[in-house]
């Protein structure tokens, strides 16, 4: 499978006719955020494009439709095989991308699936959009929707047209794949309200409905430095969200999961917990090392290890483990830890900067990066099988006893 992906660029909040209440960017657009560090980092270099300007989205703007072209063009000449999909990605909404329809007849051309990863669909004004990107083989759009009450929309999602964006989900959910999403603000779109726009979806023929937990504070995911993004808004913990998605997916026959907690259909993330023969082909544990993750998955993540033959699982304050940065590692009690910490493989951290906080009580400790992923969230398993899952899941696991066992003392 070849899969080609097409970054038209764009800035968060300004090419997405402005930032949603709710956005993870609002507030940093005149913040100068250090470089955070991450696995894509040189072992003596913190800092590369992807923790400093790629995690902020900081692009220039759109990119130009040549630019992007001749990017396509060098990328296909590249490749080997058929194109088998094609995928549209940014900074910015693709709904707000300037040369929108250009842009969709020139990838048409490549006779190949086309999806869009993400789209607000404030920038689509003309509800006869939806043909277009019907005829020209789009197959699969992930659409937030945040309510089906367009003065919701409005307000919330500063949508100037919310009428024709409802309308062009509503074309492409009876042609293709269309996968909504919700960034839920306890008081303003759950309860009652989120129960009609999940019936309104269902009808419509959505394959599925993601609920995100929104994020108003530094423990909870924003590493930006912009929290509040909504001062004195309710959030729900944890466990209160994957009660709500719980209960709003039993009304429904549409699949509905949220994040960071949990897809109801397959029991993720960590189904294999609840899988006693593929626990019983994991590896066993046999070696000695300290794993540090955020607070969500720490309990699964032990408990997975436990009975795998033991592990020292450590959470930090953070919920979510990819956006543990060092700041998170500061507090920790070294006196708790081994000699070998194991971290989340997509954390914010650079490995040397890693192995100095963990080591300032005098002892010296080796900092190993974890496998990329252990489990699938909800926008990762939404379109994923429960077999795909489980094989993610086991292949993540499998890497890190496998990582304990030769790092870690005997």
């Amino acid at each position: 499978m070849v899969q080609l992906t097409v970054d038209i660029g764009g800035r968060p909040g300004l090419d997405c006719r402005g930032y949603c209440s709710y956005c993870y960017f609002r507030h940093t657009a005149k913040r100068d955020i250090p470089p955070f560090g991450c696995r894509y980092c040189l072992p003596f270099v913190k800092g590369c494009d992807y923790c400093s300007r790629g995690v902020k989205e900081e692009y220039t703007g759109f990119k130009p439709l040549r630019d992007v072209a001749d990017a396509v063009l060098a990328d296909i000449q590249s490749i080997r095989g058929d194109i088998t999909r094609i995928t549209i990605s940014g900074g910015g909404d693709p709904s707000c991308y300037p040369e929108f329809v250009d842009l969709i007849e020139l990838l048409a051309s490549l006779e190949a699936p086309l999806h869009i990863g993400y789209t607000s669909g404030k920038g689509f004004d003309d509800p006869g959009i939806a043909d277009l990107l019907i005829e020209s083989g789009l197959s699969e759009i992930s659409f937030t929707v945040f309510s089906s009450d367009p003065e919701l929309r409005r307000k919330y999602m500063h949508d100037p047209t919310p009428e024709a964006s409802l309308a062009i989900l509503e074309r492409l959910a009876q042609e293709i794949d269309v996968y909504a999403a919700s960034v839920i603000l306890p008081g303003v779109n759950d309860g009652v309200i989120l129960e009609n726009t999940c019936r309104w979806l269902e009808e419509r023929g959505v394959k599925g409905h993601i609920l995100m937990r929104f994020a108003n504070a530094t423990e909870q995911g924003l590493i930006l430095g912009n929290a509040p993004i909504i001062p004195d808004q309710v959030v729900q913990t944890v466990e209160e969200f994957a009660a709500m998605v719980g209960s709003v997916a039993s009304k429904c026959s549409m699949k509905v999961s949220g994040t960071p907690l949990f897809d109801p259909e397959f029991g993720s993330p960590f189904a294999i917990r609840n899988e006693p023969d593929l626990l019983a082909r994991l590896p066993r544990v046999t070696g000695s090392a300290t794993v540090i993750t955020g607070s969500v998955a720490a309990p699964f993540i032990r408990e997975i290890l436990q009975i795998c033959g033991g592990g020292d699982v450590v959470p930090v304050t953070k919920e979510i483990a990819c956006l543990i940065t060092a700041d998170d590692l500061l507090p920790l009690d070294l006196r708790s830890l081994s000699t070998t910490v194991i971290i989340p493989g997509r954390s914010f951290v650079h490995l040397p900067e890693a192995e100095s906080i963990l080591s300032a009580d005098g002892k010296n400790r080796r900092v190993i990066r974890g496998p990329e992923c252990l489990t699938a969230d909800a926008e990762t398993s939404m379109g994923m099988t429960r077999t795909g899952v489980l094989e993610m899941e086991f292949s993540g696991f499998s890497d890190l006893i496998r990582l304990i066992n030769l790092y870690g003392a005997a």
